[in-house]
């Protein structure tokens, strides 16, 4: 019979955009990467789109997409931040499913996702189908076409949601093996109780549902997901493989689907190289021939149900009491906190219920008096978040305004449809599935909760705040120094509050940092510059000015007046405060500028706290991208300073430090740990020069060893890459020229002998593209006897060589 092998991986972050700035700010715990995103972009989702397959001595025979050869989903959130900030990687991701598309009998391998991974029988049943019809055109706008599946949050599941995945068009989705109730032969009388994990996963389930309509499910092998989750099942792609098979069975007389299902992490992120050990297993199991690789549309198409399924509800694949993990303190947690409990789980979700249902109940009034149905132009309100372009805009108001809007309404209503569009996101499951309440994931849903009533107690009657925190309250926090879920709330949410004047404070303290155009963005925001004015004197920068905000989101605006002075050194003092009239705006702007010209900076501080009140702000007062890179040029005297007495300390004792040594005498610690950060500091500058001074690296190099100081191995090897990357990409896009080419394998036979281990993957798949692309063509040149041509051949061998290729392979005649 027929064998069939699926792989699925579910890809996905939660979201960790601000939500009044639209994005995701600097997250240190992700050094030496910006965020985390990015950092599990490189870890995993950048490998999966080119993995390698390895020989057996680990050199590189092939780079493939994983994605063209596995089934996928990845969160939409996601996908949206991958757009901008790792466009290559989305890109590819989008290119894999339309080969899948090729591969597979017209079946793409990319699934859809419910929107933002929110616990689908906990939602409400509004949001169970605005999540699902934001999956779906979120999937269009990207891939192009409709998704037979979609994949559920947890894979939490209830019949209800059942009946909206099947009512919008999807055809099927998988499903944990603990999660089927019983099952019969379509046409049978007879159910057979299959509880605990006792389906055969072999093959697809039809689903009967109380409405009369139908949905497939796919239950997957429970046992060799774990073992690809939990074990060390991706170690060798070879084992992985044959486990793979061991699925299989020869008393199954039906074409037998092997299908595994876990998150897409742990092919490369929780597992270092699992992306490898993945590609090895589906190429030695397709050159092998022991099973065909499919995808679940494919399958389904040729092996339809001949059984159909009734589920458990309210189970989930992460929680073994159903959706408790999401409302409870069930005992599920990440276990790395004894005597921690999740009792704030259940006022967590009571509070964001309470809180909802209020929103919804002022939203349906609200925008009652300017959409003619606004339940429908919620679901709709997606083709707006994925384009904000007025051409956008304008047909989605004129497909559901009651009336034509005036311009002062537009805000108004798009601030509505905000307050619904957060009041889902803060339902992101991950704010229930770790230990703490004031952790990151829980810290953030809040901040959609938060951003959800600032625009609810600007557009709708009443309160929201109050009542909200006064049932957070009841959540108690694990750390005694945040007590409950208000104090959290008031520690990391209240503080990141942003209105227009907050971004205008932003402009106004960074202007006298950096140029800004007449009309810049600053996140989420258009900035019309209407009138500006800067001084300097010595140190001292003075700016003051006037500027027109407006929100891209909700299209909120208003004019805004400032007037900032720099000091010096970190001191920034800045007067912000919404447009009072001309006549106060000449009056303010003449007098500091007056004041500052004549060199008096104490009387520009008065007039300012005179004109400005209480509305004062500093560096403080940045968004954090700004800040740190401020920060950064305020530091970078203070630290070069700092560099080059460390440099000289290190200089004047090498010395002293050497006879101490050779004298058997104790060398202090403080000698060693100036030597280490001089040394440091002298490698780091050696790879910041255009060519590299081997020799002077080595010598440092040396010292580090005889004085047994630490590399700064994390910053090291991401400079190191970073330079190398560089060089390779000169080298695209110049081919002809061999320079760089030489330089290359010049620093990659020097880096072979130092202790950093390297990531080579960018510098490899730029290599691998040239080896398809160009080689052919040097080749030529080089069999015709061409200097150049015989050179480039040679050196081009001899940087795969170095770059772990087995190029005898990747280019036949090398």
């Amino acid at each position: 019979m027929e064998r069939y092998i699926c792989i699925h991986g579910h890809f996905y972050q939660p979201p960790r955009e601000n939500p009044w700035l639209e994005a995701v700010e600097i997250q240190d715990s992700a050094h030496p990467y910006h965020d985390w995103n990015e950092r599990v972009t490189a870890e995993c989702y950048a490998p999966n789109s080119a993995a390698r397959i390895v020989d057996g001595d680990g050199r590189v025979m092939d780079i493939v997409s994983i994605y063209a050869r596995i089934s996928f989903n990845f969160g939409p959130t996601l996908l949206s931040w991958m757009e901008s900030f790792a466009p290559e990687i989305y890109q590819s991701i989008l290119l894999a499913d339309r080969q899948s598309i090729e591969w597979r009998s017209g079946h793409g391998n990319a699934i859809a996702q419910v929107y933002n991974h929110m616990i689908m029988p906990l939602a409400s049943e509004r949001d169970k189908r605005s999540q699902v019809i934001w999956g779906i055109r979120d999937f269009e706008s990207r891939f192009g076409r409709f998704p037979e599946g979609m994949w559920l949050a947890e894979t939490a599941v209830d019949l209800d949601t059942l009946e909206v995945l099947a009512e919008e068009g999807i055809r099927f989705t998988i499903l944990a093996p603990h999660q089927a109730d019983k099952v019969r032969k379509l046409g049978g009388t007879k159910w057979r109780n299959v509880r605990g994990a006792n389906i055969d996963p072999s093959m697809a389930y039809l689903c009967r549902l109380p409405s009369g309509r139908k949905i497939n499910i796919f239950f997957y092998d429970g046992t060799i997901s774990q073992a690809v989750a939990f074990e060390k099942l991706l170690n060798r792609g070879e084992e992985f493989a044959h486990r793979l098979l061991s699925g299989f069975s020869e008393f199954r007389q039906w074409p037998q689907l092997l299908h595994i299902a876990t998150d897409g992490e742990t092919y490369g992120h929780h597992h270092k190289y699992g992306d490898m050990a993945l590609a090895y297993a589906l190429n030695y199991l397709e050159e092998n021939g022991l099973a065909r690789i499919t995808n679940y549309g494919e399958y389904l198409e040729k092996h339809p149900p001949v059984q159909e399924v009734r589920i458990l509800e309210n189970t989930s694949w992460s929680c073994c009491h159903g959706t408790e993990r999401w409302q409870s303190d069930c005992g599920c947690n990440s276990g790395g906190n004894p005597g921690w409990n999740q009792a704030w789980r259940a006022p967590l979700r009571s509070a964001l219920d309470m809180l909802r249902d209020r929103l919804a109940e002022g939203y349906a009034l609200k925008a009652g008096e300017y959409l003619r149905d606004p339940w429908f132009a919620r679901d709709d309100y997606i083709s707006v978040v994925l384009d904000r372009s007025e051409e956008t805009i304008d047909t989605f108001i004129r497909r559901h305004a009651l009336r034509e809007l005036t311009r002062d309404e537009l805000p108004e209503v798009f601030g509505l449809l905000e307050i619904q569009r957060q009041s889902m996101l803060m339902y992101t499951s991950c704010g229930w599935f770790f230990d703490e309440i004031s952790g990151l994931e829980t810290t953030q849903i809040l901040k959609y909760a938060g951003r959800a009533i600032q625009l609810a107690e600007k557009l709708l009657p009443g309160t929201y705040e109050e009542s909200f925190l006064e049932t957070l309250s009841e959540a108690e926090s694990n750390l005694p120094e945040y007590e409950n879920g208000q104090r959290v709330y008031e520690a990391f949410v209240k503080p990141s509050m942003i209105d227009l004047v907050k971004v205008g404070a932003h402009y106004a303290v960074s202007s006298v940092f950096e140029d800004y155009i007449d009309e810049a963005e600053i996140y989420s925001y258009r900035i019309d510059r209407e009138e500006f004015h800067q001084l300097g004197s010595g140190q001292s920068v003075f700016a003051v000015g006037k500027i027109n905000i407006r929100s891209t989101v909700t299209l909120e605006s208003g004019d805004v007046s400032f007037c900032v002075v720099y000091f010096g050194n970190h001191a920034v003092y800045g007067g912000v405060r919404s447009f009072l009239g001309e006549q106060e705006f000449e009056t303010m702007k003449n007098e500091t500028l007056k004041v500052f010209a004549d060199g008096d900076l104490a009387e520009i501080v008065r007039l300012m706290d005179r004109h400005f009140g209480m509305h004062n702000y500093s560096v403080r007062d940045l968004f954090r991208d700004e800040q740190r890179k401020i920060l950064g040029l305020m530091t970078d005297k203070a630290l070069t300073d700092f560099d080059q007495q460390y440099l000289k300390l290190y200089e004047n004792s090498r010395g002293l430090m050497g006879i101490l040594r050779d004298t058997g005498t104790p060398v202090q610690g403080r000698f060693i740990t100036t030597a280490e950060i001089a040394l440091n500091l002298e490698l780091r500058k050696s790879f910041e020069m255009e060519r590299v001074d081997l020799e002077g690296v080595g010598r440092i190099l040396a010292e580090m060893k005889d004085w047994n100081v630490s590399l700064d191995f994390v910053d090291l090897e991401f400079l190191i890459r970073r330079k190398i990357e560089r060089m390779m990409e000169k080298f695209r896009g110049n081919p002809e020229n061999t320079d760089p080419l030489e330089e290359l394998c010049r620093l990659m036979e020097f880096f072979a002998e130092i202790p950093v281990e390297l990531n080579y993957w960018k510098t490899q798949n730029i290599w691998f593209e040239m080896a398809k692309t160009e080689y052919a063509r040097f080749f030529a040149y080089s069999h015709a006897g061409e200097e150049n041509g015989v050179r480039w051949v040679e050196e081009f061998g001899k940087l795969g060589d170095l770059l772990g290729f087995a190029t005898q392979i990747v280019i036949p005649g090398s």
